[in-house]
């Protein structure tokens, strides 16, 4: 039996505040139902994202701002960054992790290194940043899956910028394929249908 991984519950101090703030990010409000005994349910789901938050009044005993690590994962780190900081998010900077797992450390930790991570390495580089409440989420950049992380045989794109950038490696790759057989690939669509494939499956790409 399936069992898809959809909703997150965060402690909030307000929730009409917290409301506010997912509302300016431009995440979807999903539901917004209060009840006459006190309890409240209000539902954001993030750009692409096929899990969702929650979080009101009477829905968790978390203490407020205890959630931290909470993953939003890009496939651009500078534009999802820069788009955050532009709806008002107090983001930091792009980084990498000098030492493993500093990544989940407040930000005057040392071990963060300046900028994405070497050569680009899928899954290396992040950007944090908080709720009013102090939840912490972590921004990370996948461009490549690892083995097994992807069903082979239901690939699928999130969204349209995750369908672009795809599309803009796919692109690269294929102009290394022809420059190594010499000549236009007329064949072109089947290649950049199965490096997509394989780069979302995590297995290998053609060359």
């Amino acid at each position: 039996m399936d069992m898809k991984f959809e909703v997150a519950v965060i402690p909030v101090s307000d929730a009409d505040r917290a409301k506010a703030f997912y509302g300016r990010l431009g995440w979807r409000l999903d539901a917004d139902f209060p009840f006459e005994n006190g309890f409240r349910v209000i539902q954001f789901t993030p750009p692409g994202s096929g899990c969702s938050i929650q979080f009101g009044t009477k829905i968790t005993s978390a203490e407020p701002g205890s959630a931290q690590g909470l993953y939003l994962v890009v496939p651009d780190i500078e534009t999802a960054r820069d788009e955050l900081a532009a709806r008002g998010a107090e983001i930091s900077e792009v980084f990498h992790a000098g030492t493993p797992g500093t990544q989940f450390q407040p930000d005057s930790t040392s071990g963060r290194v300046s900028g994405r991570a070497p050569d680009d390495a899928s899954y290396g580089s992040f950007a944090t940043f908080s709720d009013p409440d102090g939840n912490g989420w972590l921004l990370q950049e996948v461009t490549r899956r690892l083995p097994g992380r992807v069903d082979a045989a239901d690939t699928a794109f999130a969204s349209t910028a995750d369908l672009a950038s795809a599309l803009r490696r796919a692109e690269a790759a294929h102009g290394e394929h022809e420059k190594r057989i010499g000549k236009a690939d007329p064949d072109w669509p089947d290649w950049y249908a199965a490096y997509m494939v394989a780069e979302q499956a995590g297995t290998e790409r053609p060359s």
